[in-house]
């Protein structure tokens, strides 16, 4: 299995002769609005794609999305919708989000239920893990989304949570699926009000504590209302004694995982 970093939320994910595509957010540099009152009103996103992303997106067979109503540009953005459009990418998503995703003229294949229970994916299998991104006034607001545990024949077990704070559900997924590898956001993004929406330095530490499996941080130094640093987050990990499971990879890295094997390229 390998995982391509493109730019926030947004990976590529190759799982033998799949290669699929997460919540992408593809529009240029500062195409999109701000996410904050404050900072002076930075538009997003704060950086552009990385330099081969036109030629990492033309391998791309599949396309994997844990939510995108109530506005959430970062994880579909309409350069992405046009994107798909284009090429006629299957878009797998659940079932709550098949109709909107079709009224955007794009070539959904939802998931045949939406009840955290494990279902056909490819040669494999998926599970849906419940989001939670946010918790009191600002979560009404939000659209929560799921997690996916993707379990492929020869390849690790993977956990992407998808926007979401640390909740005992998330914790749940964990103790369950015993993942090998887990990709979580990390950015502590949070608005103007409110607390923080997703996972920031505390709560991604206490997943790491929480599994035996390398951690994939993202989320990250690409959207004005993410806080948290790449170095902040590594410094500390090291602090609390579990740097040597997290990657924090930079945009357009991509790492390499056999079954209790790392590699970075």
């Amino acid at each position: 299995m390998k995982i391509t970093q493109l730019r926030n939320a947004t990976v590529i994910v190759e799982l033998g002769p799949y290669r699929i595509l997460v919540d992408p957010m593809l529009a240029p540099e500062g195409a999109l609005p701000p996410l904050r009152l404050g900072g002076g009103c930075e538009h997003n996103p704060v950086v552009g794609l990385p330099v081969g992303a036109d030629a990492l997106l033309e391998t791309v067979t599949h396309c994997l999305i844990t939510h995108c109503q109530k506005g959430h540009f970062d994880h579909l953005d309409r350069a992405a919708t046009r994107w798909l459009r284009e090429r006629d990418i299957p878009v797998i998503c659940t079932p709550h989000d098949a109709d909107y995703l079709r009224r955007r003229g794009l070539n959904v294949q939802p998931l045949s239920r939406d009840d955290h229970v494990a279902q056909p994916f490819l040669d494999g299998r998926v599970t849906t893990v419940p989001c939670r991104h946010g918790r009191g006034v600002v979560g009404l607001l939000m659209e929560h989304g799921v997690g996916y545990v993707i379990e492929m024949p020869g390849e690790p077990t993977l956990y992407l949570t998808g926007d979401t704070i640390l909740t005992s559900q998330v914790l749940d997924a964990l103790a369950r699926h015993q993942p090998e590898v887990c990709v979580a956001p990390a950015g502590g993004a949070r608005f103007d009000l409110g607390h923080e929406i997703i996972m920031g330095v505390r709560d991604l530490i206490r997943l790491l504590q929480a599994t035996r499996g390398a951690v994939v941080a993202n989320h990250l130094e690409a959207l004005s209302h993410c806080p948290v640093t790449r170095w902040e987050l590594f410094a500390a990990a090291v602090q609390e004694g579990v740097s040597e499971r997290l990657l924090v990879p930079e945009d357009g890295e991509t790492l390499s995982f056999a079954t209790n094997i790392v590699k970075q390229r």
